[in-house]
């Protein structure tokens, strides 16, 4: 990359002029681009940091409504399944990057809820057996003690067979 790159339009945060240089431009882990600027007009050095931005499919709710897809808000439903157990936030951070790629792999604009959700339980099925069954007793619906036994049983006859 050239270090000598003007950009119109990046202002300088100290004085607002547009007159910057890059300094230095570096990738970090996470894919972001950093670049360190410095302005003509004052001599004020300051970073920016770009990052891609890929829409994500809406997800459309059981009752016909859409909402956009929200990572926290399955991670949040994550953590509270897992809640005291043996499963680390790398893991649950994991999953929820495995559920996204797959939901972009589809190519579509729009995506059933419960296909995001199957591929979360499929996915917290594999980490812990109890972060799974609390986790299925609301996404499943299980509302008795006898529908969580023939989870629990299903579970257990899957986990005899592998």
């Amino acid at each position: 990359m050239n270090p000598h790159i003007w950009e119109e339009g990046m202002r300088c945060p100290n004085c607002q002029s547009e007159n910057t240089r890059v300094i230095d431009t570096f990738r970090d882990k996470t894919g972001r681009v950093r670049r360190r600027r410095e302005c003509r007009q004052c001599g004020h050095r300051f970073s920016t940091i770009e990052q891609w931005i890929q829409q994500l499919p809406l997800v459309i709710k059981a009752d016909g409504s859409r909402e956009p897809f929200d990572r926290e808000k399955i991670l949040k439903g994550l953590r509270i399944a897992c809640w005291k157990r043996p499963v680390s936030a790398t893991d649950l951070e994991r999953l929820v990057d495995d559920v996204e790629a797959y939901i972009r792999s589809l190519g579509r604009g729009e995506v059933p809820s419960r296909v995001i959700g199957d591929r979360v339980i499929e996915g917290l099925k594999r980490l812990d057996p109890v972060a799974y069954i609390r986790y299925a007793i609301v996404y499943l619906g299980l509302e008795d003690l006898s529908a969580v036994r023939r989870e629990i049983d299903r579970l257990l006859a899957s986990d005899a067979l592998a």
